[in-house]
């Protein structure tokens, strides 16, 4: 990909290769005149553990897992009656997986902090360490709870209200990940020598077309 032509849009913040690049922007659909030459300056080793994108899957995973629990339990409470066993098998499940799929998640998000930021010291990757370490202990808790309950198919309200949390601190931690979606990585601009002929607008005219989108 580095040795590739790279473009970046100056709206959005969207990189990709500029053969890829269509009519519009795949991100925030302006027209492809908005975007501008761009020169990644990025390890090719720290480009392809990024480019795996391990931490995403793995946390669209456990989000899943921690989403479906109280879903599915607060169903189960109105419809006890429907498809109980089923129901019951797929909240167990649930709830034994999550503490896995969590571990998954802290573990590819410290390496993903690493690599793209080279510390784990700064205030928003700090936050979602604890928040982290708080959801993993709510849901290792959880699942002990399940497993020592004696009545099946019953969750009491401690398991009910520690899902509930569980879920907040799932929705905290999307929050503060957002925020790290629109980092870009080190690099540097390439510089137009020739504005009237290059082939990408220039911010004047760029500025124009998203003030007369939003419009």
């Amino acid at each position: 990909m580095i040795d590739e032509e790279l473009v970046r849009c100056r709206p959005c913040g969207y990189v990709m290769k500029a053969g890829d690049l269509g009519d519009v922007c795949p991100a925030c659909g302006l027209p492809r005149n908005v975007f501008e030459p761009y020169r990644e300056r990025v390890s090719a080793n720290r480009l392809l553990i990024l480019s795996l994108d391990i931490h995403p899957i793995a946390i669209h995973l456990s989000q899943t897992f921690v989403a479906l629990i109280p879903l599915l339990i607060a169903f189960h409470a109105i419809f006890p009656d429907f498809q109980e066993v089923v129901v019951h098998s797929v909240i167990s499940f649930s709830i034994y997986m999550l503490p896995l799929s969590l571990i998954a998640s802290f573990v590819s998000g410290i390496l993903d902090g690493i690599t793209r930021f080279k510390t784990l010291r700064t205030p928003l990757l700090k936050s979602k360490i604890i928040y982290g370490i708080l959801i993993t202990i709510l849901s290792s808790t959880l699942a002990v709870l399940v497993w020592i309950h004696d009545v099946p198919n019953e969750y009491t309200w401690p398991m009910i209200l520690i899902s509930i949390i569980s879920l907040a601190c799932a929705v905290k931690l999307g929050l503060l990940g957002k925020h790290l979606i629109d980092v870009i990585l080190p690099g540097t601009y390439v510089p137009r020598k020739k504005k009237s002929k290059s082939k990408y607008a220039p911010k004047a005219k760029v500025e124009k077309i998203v003030k007369k989108e939003e419009e």
